[in-house]
């Protein structure tokens, strides 16, 4: 049975039959019309369906999928209904700027637009501001989006073009390459992304000492390459143009074990075996020339197995994807590659009007009430996005200070005619990790790891010695195996101790200093840790050797009371038991255990005063924190157990192995299962979404670092404005003193006006 949302059957029936009627109406109200009472609010939206990028084939269904998560959400938005009004823009700037004026002059008011392409995106941001509309793209890269002044109200969840080129100038420096070349197509797109990357350089120290560039042809410019003995190559064009460049590369033989070349990532995988009339180069030429390059790429789609702000994972996302695109190949379907950031694009914006809503409400103003003079309920809007941190299924979603999308960067070569992953960089924080080395399990200091783990193993082997008597040992070997359990122990205690209290004693002799703080937080030297850790293994080593030099541990028999066995033999049994001792044993176990016994409570002291401390160089401090109360309260708790038990083999021997096997596995579970379980569970490597540093008490955003380099930036650009003033100023003023009494002249006053905000400066001049 169907039941309109709009209008009700009417008729004459009688008052219980109306009532019924009404009541099972009511009824079918609320499984037919979830969304009844909620205020709508809509977004206008181009996705291109056709055109040179038909992206809108797979955004599209991944945008209605977010909108629907998002409606059906009870903590997100609980009064409002977000509704998508849509059109085809064909990529096409003249088609768009026709369906620009519909959704603006037809009801109902918009209040976001959310374009695909780059020139279509170009056109709505730059007239948007007239109506003071928040502009969200899911499909631009196009480097001059990132222009403040130009498009004030312009973000996207589709990074920038320009976001290869940190990754590059990593590598560059990685490398120690101080000297590159380019060559590029004669685009907009590439031009500003290499006038980015020369800049990027200069600030590096890393010289462009050749800049080619081409239109059509490009085998001038490769023999430019070529005549000026390029090596390091960055080659900026579209897949069509790569096959011409490398039939040329392969020509003039500019390629080898001699030099490098870095293209986009994007390309098909096997760009470089499609049959191109338009070169006349083989499949098998093309191999060779293009074998070994670098590519870099940005990554659209989550690697990491974690459910983020729509609680899908990116694997769930990309069924559900598949059956809403109702079986079409993903590789004939355009934008398959940008549907997630379409799907999170909604997600960014629908948390940030749930962000506003507070704000506005303070204000005595609703959502509802936007039009498109209302500046107020667009800044709220803007400074929600601006400051947007979540997990969606393209990865991390924050943005810069030009509203572009911050995201990682896959590197990848080709070896043996397929591209293999080699590395990450994340631009948030600046961090290069290569492919199959876990930061995770790098930023957790893997080789005190590892000497925990080789002290675990040392400590546990003792646990065979103390079982052994002279029962199964010759009287003659048994010092030797009491000087065994000796240095097993305290070696193993050394290392496995040791190694966990550096890493709590570095991280608390950082966090809790105020001078040179944040300086110490950059720069962790590795060998300092290693060095500890040798100078407690020395101590233990140098104390072991003069006990043994001075005081051998030797065998020494105690006598008991002589016992009668039952049955009347006309005997006595002397019980004897044999000890590991030496002369001043009580001496020698007072300065170990002294020794030892401040380790253990300076390091409780340190777990304590850390706990509440995440740093990324060390990040499983809580972890070690955790086991050294382990430990400690087990070597307090059985030092002096054993002693007192010392005449009692048995109970003695049980006492002392347990709490060796316990302290132990808790030790190693405690340390080594996280890591193993997000190994599992998350991939081959990990990016760290905490923030860089928090401490007690304070944290920062990621997003705060580029933007403070953009605040820096634009002022440098002021103090050029400032001193060109005043320099026209001193001019004017002496043209003022020339001029005759009697003259008349205009005096131009210059004035600086500053706007300061959070984190830009914008001027004027008047």
């Amino acid at each position: 049975m169907a039941v309109s949302c709009q209008s009700l059957p009417g008729g004459r029936r009688s008052i219980i039959g109306k009532t019924l009627m009404f009541a099972s109406l009511t009824l079918l109200f609320s499984w037919s019309c979830p969304a009844l009472g909620k205020k709508k609010l809509y977004i206008g939206a181009l996705f291109p369906m056709s055109g040179g990028w038909p992206g809108g084939q797979a955004c599209l269904p991944s945008a209605q999928m977010a909108l629907d998560l998002v409606n059906k959400r009870t903590d997100i938005l609980p009064e409002y209904e977000l509704e998508l009004i849509h059109y085809d823009s064909m990529c096409d700037p003249g088609e768009a700027t026709k369906l620009l004026y519909d959704l603006l002059y037809t009801e109902p008011i918009k209040m976001v637009l959310m374009p695909g392409c780059s020139s279509v995106s170009t056109l709505v941001a730059e007239a948007a501001r007239m109506w003071n509309l928040i502009v969200l793209s899911y499909g631009s890269s196009s480097p001059a989006l990132s222009n403040r002044q130009r498009f004030p109200t312009f973000f996207r969840t589709h990074p920038s073009a320009t976001l290869h080129n940190p990754t590059r100038v990593q590598l560059f420096q990685k490398w120690k390459w101080t000297k590159i070349a380019t060559i590029q197509q004669t685009t907009e797109v590439f031009t500003s992304t290499l006038d980015d990357l020369e800049a990027r350089t200069k600030e590096a120290g890393i010289e462009i000492s050749v800049r080619q560039s081409f239109l059509t042809d490009p085998a001038p410019a490769v023999k430019n390459l070529k005549r000026q003995d390029a090596r390091i190559i960055v080659g900026l064009f579209y897949e069509t143009e790569a096959r011409k460049v490398f039939c040329e590369v392969y020509k003039e033989k500019l390629y080898g074990k001699k030099y490098v070349w870095f293209l986009i990532g994007w390309y098909a995988d096997n760009w470089f075996k499609i049959k191109d009339p338009s070169i006349n180069c083989t499949v098998e030429q093309m191999t060779e020339a293009v074998e070994g390059h670098v590519t870099t790429e940005i990554v659209m789609l989550n690697p990491e197995t974690v459910r983020g702000a729509s609680n899908l994972t990116s694997q769930e996302f990309l069924n559900q994807l598949m059956s809403k695109l109702g079986g079409k190949n993903p590789e004939e379907t355009g934008g398959f590659q940008e549907a997630p950031l379409a799907y999170d694009a909604v997600w960014a914006l629908a948390l940030a009007l749930n962000k506003t809503v507070g704000p506005l409400k303070a204000k005595g103003r609703r959502l509802e009430d936007f039009n498109y003079n209302n500046r107020d309920i667009t800044a709220e809007i803007y400074r929600a996005l601006n400051t947007s941190s979540f997990e969606g299924v393209s990865g991390h979603v924050v943005f810069d200070a030009q509203g572009s999308r911050m995201a990682w960067t896959l590197i990848e070569q080709l070896q043996g005619g397929s591209y293999k992953k080699i590395g990450y960089f994340d631009s948030t924080k600046g961090n290069l990790s290569w492919y199959g080395n876990d930061r995770y399990i790098q930023n957790s200091q893997p080789y005190l790891n590892n000497m925990t783990a080789v002290g675990c193993m040392m400590a546990l082997a003792a646990v065979f010695p103390l079982g052994l008597d002279g029962h199964h040992v010759h009287r003659k070997q048994f010092p030797v195996v009491c000087q065994f359990r000796l240095w097993l122990l305290g070696l193993g205690f050394s290392l496995a101790y040791g190694s966990m209290f550096t890493k709590i004693w570095w991280v608390h002799t950082v966090f809790t200093k105020k001078d040179d703080k944040k300086e110490k937080r950059k720069h962790l030297e590795p060998w300092k840790l290693y060095a500890t850790v040798g100078v407690l293994l020395v101590i233990d080593v140098l104390s072991l050797m003069i006990w043994q030099i001075v005081d051998p541990l030797h065998i020494t028999v105690e006598k008991f009371v002589r016992e009668a066995p039952k049955g009347d033999l006309d005997v006595l049994i002397q019980p004897l038991l044999e000890h590991c001792s030496s002369d001043k044993m009580n001496t020698w176990l007072g300065v170990v255990y002294g020794y030892k016994g401040l380790l253990l409570l300076l390091g409780i002291f340190l777990a304590y005063e850390t706990k509440s401390i995440s740093t990324e160089k060390i990040n499983d401090h809580r972890a070690v924190g955790m086991a050294i109360y382990n430990v400690s309260v087990l070597c307090m708790i059985t030092a002096p157990v054993t002693m007192i038990l010392s005449s009692q083999q048995d109970a003695s021997f049980a006492f002392a192995s347990l709490a060796i096997v316990f302290s132990v596995y808790i030790t190693l579970v405690v340390l080594f299962v996280p890591k193993m379980r997000r190994l599992i569970t998350r991939g081959e490597w990990q990016s760290d979404t905490q923030e860089t540093v928090k401490t007690q008490g304070s944290s920062t955003n990621n997003n705060d670092e580029e933007k403070s380099r953009q605040l820096e930036r634009e002022n440098k650009e002021l103090q050029k404005i400032i001193q060109e003033v005043q320099d026209q100023l001193c001019y004017t003023d002496q043209l003022w003193y020339t001029v005759g009494i009697g003259s008349v002249m205009v005096y131009s006053r210059y004035r600086i006006s500053y706007v300061y905000s959070r984190y830009r400066i914008s001027y004027g001049i008047q």
